[in-house]
């Protein structure tokens, strides 16, 4: 398809269903940045919920586009991506969150994404187009991210139980009740600031190939990054309670200086990857940091069964996702 045959009400059918895959990221990973501080009693949902939405839109002054200049222009070729390829790669991100939201399993809306864009432009040109050093950068980090989670949880977990030694813990515990909302507001921003690029980023994606923008602009225009943002700060405002409860409490029982330990080695992960512009699972991230706090009391306080069944459903997104957007590449062809 050219990009003057390219009817505007299917390029504004694309940025809608976008601005919805990104609430949906939204709605789905908002249990990453309020499942611990609900699970302590710091925060009632309804609180933490506005606390967490709050932050992932103030995350727009705070992070350069470079995850979405990586999802825009550094897994494709340029000139593959069309609107067939876009509208596959967010059907089948979409589909795969709905299905892992309903089963209450905190899947990669991140890898999700990914997943799609691969199946749709491997289904329209193989595998040949697309940036290596892009996909193995991202593919890396399904493994760095959970594991520096779980190293900075428990490091974090160590240094406050060597500092605080002397204290009792009922002093401990009203110290931490209130930091931990500095390191949860700390991981929503990281949220924000990693999660709401992807979506800028295939918009941008969008973009380039109906010649709305060029490949060479630094940045997409301003209305994408601020739609973006706000879409997933409504995402989160929507929580994701069948989430919440494995995030917070069949992992592993968190006390609030176990999720302020969590909630700061997932957030200094996420604020690293975004620098270095590569689209990381918040999930993955969050799971790893609580996996590191509880393994610090003793090995029996994590629930390795259930954490097992979400490390299934990591390793199941990209595939999955990508089968779905081939078929909905295919599916797009004949209807516009």
């Amino acid at each position: 398809m050219e990009i003057a045959q390219v009817a505007l009400w299917v390029i504004v059918l694309l940025v809608v269903l976008a601005l919805a895959f990104d609430f949906m990221n939204g709605f789905h990973d908002a249990a990453n940045s309020i499942a611990t501080v609900v699970s302590t009693g710091v925060l009632r949902p309804a609180q933490a919920i506005v606390f967490a939405a709050f932050f992932n839109v103030v995350a727009i002054f705070v992070f350069h586009l470079s995850v979405a200049a990586t999802v825009g222009k550094g897994i494709v070729l340029p000139g593959v991506v069309d609107v067939h390829v876009v509208f596959g790669a967010l059907i089948g991100a979409i589909v795969w969150n709905l299905v892992t939201w309903y089963y209450g399993i905190p899947s990669s809306s991140s890898h999700a994404l990914i997943g799609g864009i691969v199946g749709a432009v491997m289904a329209k040109a193989g595998s040949g187009v697309l940036i290596v050093g892009g996909i193995l950068k991202i593919v890396a980090f399904i493994f760095i991210s959970p594991v520096l989670g779980f190293l900075l949880g428990s490091l974090m977990m160590v240094l406050v139980a060597w500092l605080f030694r002397r204290t009792r813990p009922n002093r401990v515990d009203r110290w931490f009740r209130r930091l931990q909302l500095l390191s949860a507001g700390a991981y929503s921003l990281g949220h924000g600031g990693n999660d709401a690029q992807k979506t800028i980023g295939i918009i941008w994606m969008l973009l380039i190939a109906t010649g709305h923008t060029s490949a060479g602009d630094a940045e997409p225009p301003v209305w994408v990054i601020a739609g973006c943002y706000m879409a997933i700060g409504l995402g989160t405002m929507f929580g994701g309670w069948r989430i919440v409860k494995t995030m917070g409490q069949k992992i592993t029982k968190l006390k609030p200086v176990g999720g302020f330990c969590a909630e700061t080695g997932g957030a200094l992960t996420l604020f690293i990857a975004t620098a270095l512009g590569v689209p990381v699972s918040t999930t993955h991230t969050i799971t790893g940091a609580i996996v590191g706090v509880g393994s610090t009391q003793r090995a029996a306080a994590v629930r390795w069964g259930v954490a097992g069944n979400i490390i299934w459903a990591w390793i199941l997104t990209i595939p999955a996702s990508a089968f779905v957007a081939a078929i909905a590449y295919w599916v797009s062809g004949q209807l516009f």
